[in-house]
């Protein structure tokens, strides 16, 4: 007689089985619509994607195909290549430039928040001379009166007319040259 008792709950189960047939299948339907993403994808796009020179040259071909079915058969094809890549990636990437990254959103908005310090106070421009002593202090300054005057003409619009942004936009490109990487100022 056998004394050992049968696994009584799933936790008593290994986890080392194969994936069932079903997950198998939606797995590739992943990396198959996945591939489409990449197919649908400008040239410019792709060329910074991670991707191997086989599975670049499908997708490539699969852009140029126009007929239904030569094209549904690269599509595929391009989706077998995808077993090889690193898909988690891509995703990640694709996501990126579909949505955003927070982070790149959350340093715009400081930027953005730092534009307007500098408009309303010269304390917050006195800051950012000392954190960056090499910038052309003329060349802020004349941005940040200019700002200052449109924003002061802005506000003396009467309702219906579309604001002037052109300096309050050149102030925001100079702030985005500056490195903050360290801290957020």
């Amino acid at each position: 007689m056998d004394d050992t008792l049968p696994p009584t709950s799933p936790d008593d189960f290994p986890d080392d089985r194969p994936p069932s047939k079903s997950q198998v299948k939606r797995d590739m339907h992943a990396l198959l619509d996945l591939g489409r993403e990449l197919i649908a994808l400008p040239p410019a796009k792709l060329a910074k994607l991670p991707l191997n020179e086989s599975l670049r040259e499908a997708i490539a071909l699969a852009q140029r195909i126009h007929s239904n079915e030569g094209k549904r058969r690269q599509v595929h094809y391009v989706g077998k290549l995808m077993r090889q890549a690193d898909a988690p990636a891509l995703r990640a990437q694709l996501d990126v430039w579909a949505n955003g990254s927070r982070e790149e959103t959350r340093s715009m908005h400081r930027l953005e928040e730092l534009r307007d310090r500098l408009i309303d106070s010269d304390d917050t421009l006195t800051q950012l001379l000392e954190r960056f002593p090499g910038l052309d202090i003329q060349s802020l300054r004349a941005q940040i009166r200019a700002a200052r005057k449109e924003t002061r003409d802005n506000a003396a619009l009467p309702e219906g007319r579309e604001p002037a942004r052109k300096h309050f936009r050149a102030l925001f490109q100079t702030l985005k040259t500056l490195n903050f990487e360290d801290e957020p100022f």
